[in-house]
Parts: C-alpha cells; sequence; structure tokens
C-alpha cells in the first residue's frame, strides 16, 4: 500500500511566484556537451558556441573576415547538474543557482568561461542531497560569497532540506554499493560563507520571483524512485528508495508559462510536473528541464510510461532532458516530441523564455 504522506494534495497550500518578463537560464554543468547541433526553429535555447562568438572579441581578420577563437572556451561535462536561473519583472532582476554540480574546480571554470558574473547570485537552491549535485556547495559558495562582499552584497542564502543524510549510495545487484562521497555539512557550509536557510515546505525565493518546492507526491504508478537506494546516517544505512528531500523550482513567465527544474526527478518527472501545476493550476507547461532519470536496467522500463504521460498528461511545450536522462530515454523523447519541442540541457547552452509567447 503507498504510503498516503505521498499523494496528499489535500494538504497542498498554493504558493505561486510572480510573472516574470524574462526568465534565463544557463546550464553550467551537465554530463553532455553538444554545441554544433541545429536547434529547431521556435526552440529558445542558444548554443554555447554562438553565445561565444556574440561575447568574445575577434582575435585577429582573415580575408577581410573577423576571426573569433572559442574553441579553447568551450565548458566541461561532468556527470552532474547545475543551472543558473535568472529572472526580470520590470527593472528587477533576480539569480538563483539550482545545484552546483560535483566539483567545485569544474563549476567555477565553465563559470568563467560562461562570463558569468558570481556576484549576482543571491542563494543556492539544492535540489536534494546528492553529491552529484551538492559536492561543490563549499567551493562555490566560497567564490560566490567572496565576489558578493567584493561588491558591497550581503552573502549568498543556501536553501537546503533540513533531512540531510551523511551519505548515500546505491546497492547493486551483486550486493556492492555503489556510493557517492559525503554530504557537505552545514556547518562546512556555514564555514564557506553561506547563511544556511531549511525548508522542508514549498516557499518563494528572490523576492517572489521563483518557487522552490516541498515533498512531491507521487501520484503514477510506476515513478516508484530509485531502486537500490540507501540513506547513511551516523554510519547507519536504510533503504530510501523515495528520496523524500527531493525539491523541483520553477517560475513562470507573463503570456508564456511555466518553466519546471528537476534536477534528477526521483519522484518522477511526470510527477514533479503535476505538483508544479498544482500551483499555477491556469499555466500551461512551457519548459520540462533537467534530469529525468530514467537511465539503468531497473529504470528504463519507465521510458514509454513516462513519454506518454508527459505527451498527454503534462503537454510541455518542450522537454529539455539532461543529466542522469540517459541516452534510450532521449532517443524516445525526441521521437515525441522533435522537431520543436525537444530541446537537450547540455553544458554551456541557454534558454531564454521571454513574455508574450514563443518567437
Amino acid at each position: 500500500m503507498m504510503d498516503p504522506r505521498l499523494d496528499d494534495r489535500s494538504a497542498v497550500t498554493t504558493v505561486r511566484s510572480l510573472p516574470l518578463d524574462e526568465l534565463d537560464l544557463t546550464v553550467v554543468v551537465d554530463n553532455e556537451t553538444d554545441t554544433l547541433s541545429s536547434v529547431d526553429a521556435g526552440v529558445p535555447q542558444l548554443p554555447e558556441l554562438v553565445s561565444l562568438l556574440r561575447r568574445i572579441p575577434p582575435s585577429f581578420r582573415q580575408d577581410g573576415h573577423d576571426c573569433v577563437t572559442v574553441f579553447d572556451h568551450l565548458s566541461v561535462a561532468c556527470h552532474g547538474l547545475s543551472v543558473l536561473v535568472r529572472g526580470q519583472v520590470g527593472e528587477r532582476r533576480g539569480a538563483v543557482l539550482f545545484d552546483v554540480g560535483p566539483y567545485g574546480r569544474v563549476w567555477l571554470d565553465n563559470a568563467e568561461r560562461l562570463g558569468i558574473d558570481l556576484a549576482i547570485v543571491e542563494r543556492i537552491f539544492l535540489s536534494h542531497w546528492h553529491w552529484d549535485h551538492s559536492g561543490a556547495l563549499p567551493v562555490v559558495l566560497g567564490a560566490v560569497a567572496d565576489a558578493r562582499r567584493a561588491a558591497g552584497l550581503p552573502a549568498p542564502v543556501v536553501d537546503l532540506h533540513p533531512e540531510r543524510p551523511e551519505r548515500r549510495g546505491i546497492q547493486q545487484p551483486s550486493g556492492v554499493f555503489a556510493m557517492l562521497p559525503d554530504e557537505p555539512t552545514f556547518d562546512a557550509i556555514r564555514a564557506a560563507g553561506g547563511t544556511v536557510d531549511v525548508h522542508a515546505e514549498a516557499h518563494l525565493l528572490a523576492d517572489g520571483m521563483f518557487f522552490g518546492s516541498g515533498a512531491i507526491p507521487r501520484r503514477t504508478s510506476y515513478e516508484t524512485g530509485l531502486h537500490g537506494h540507501h540513506s547513511f546516517r551516523e554510519s547507519s544505512g536504510a533503504p530510501d528508495p523515495l528520496i523524500m528531500d527531493e525539491r523541483f523550482l520553477s517560475a513562470e513567465v507573463r503570456g508564456r508559462g511555466l518553466a519546471v527544474l528537476s534536477a534528477c526527478s526521483h519522484a518522477g518527472v511526470v510527477n514533479a510536473s503535476l505538483a508544479a501545476r498544482d500551483h499555477y493550476p491556469d499555466a500551461p507547461i512551457e519548459l520540462v528541464l533537467g534530469g529525468f532519470h530514467l537511465a539503468g536496467a531497473a529504470m528504463e522500463s519507465r521510458i514509454t510510461a513516462t513519454v506518454d504521460d508527459l505527451a498527454t498528461l503534462v503537454q510541455p511545450r518542450i522537454v529539455a532532458p539532461g543529466h542522469c536522462t540517459g541516452w534510450r530515454a532521449k532517443a524516445a523523447l525526441a521521437t515525441r516530441f522533435a522537431p520543436a519541442g525537444y530541446a537537450p540541457c547540455v553544458v554551456g547552452s541557454r534558454f531564454v523564455l521571454s513574455a508574450g509567447g514563443p518567437a
């Protein structure tokens, strides 16, 4: 029998962020790099190469043409996810970093290549306690805190779920645990220069520009968590397939709809999308971006049902799968949503959603 707390929609308190004039998503860390594939008409994705050509001045001229050296500026892919989320309402601007990936050096190098001003990051929102999303926190946070201090701005806030495990891992069919490294401690996060702000419930961020979820209700029959997953506290491990500390981030763009960022979709990307709709019942879903976690033998049986429900129940205009989605699921999603509705979430790319609807 399903735990009743997993589908308690009666307990949902509607929280809704402000409609934005513009939402800008920059993928700072992802498993994959692809700056050469074409982008379908109507997809608001800007490849990294295009951004670099616009931003870097010509280094010389050849036969009357500008020459811009860009390939030594491309971001590096690694197993993890981090997205810089920027919003604008009138003259007001806000920026939240959604996860940080595993390696501080990779994040900082990519941020430099992408021309990111670290001082604009007001808050770091951690989707869930998994090292490929949280491991870089002390390094990234320290750099952001230094940049904000130099700019005369307050320390960044780190938005965390209060139920932190010491470490997590996945038990393999052989019985061996594939372990993630230890999670950063609250003390280490504070020592790096951040103000810790814990939230288990839904809340608004950046003066109401963005929405951070609480626990995600589990509604579908097939999105049953991560098979073999265990959490360890005080050196004692226990099965934890549901990963109830997972949270998504969303934002509404005026006249366009809702963007949902689901970092790993351990709750299921369909469940996360439906939970976002609870708070924006009259808004279409414009974009679902992040890791859909449909990779691995135990997860791949869910691909068909997930793709069907995304297409018929959630109905996003664009899916942008990345990180832990897996190539089989990406192929199925591309078959269903392309052209014009498929835009892979690869490192270095940007998605810019402006008010008023698709161009």
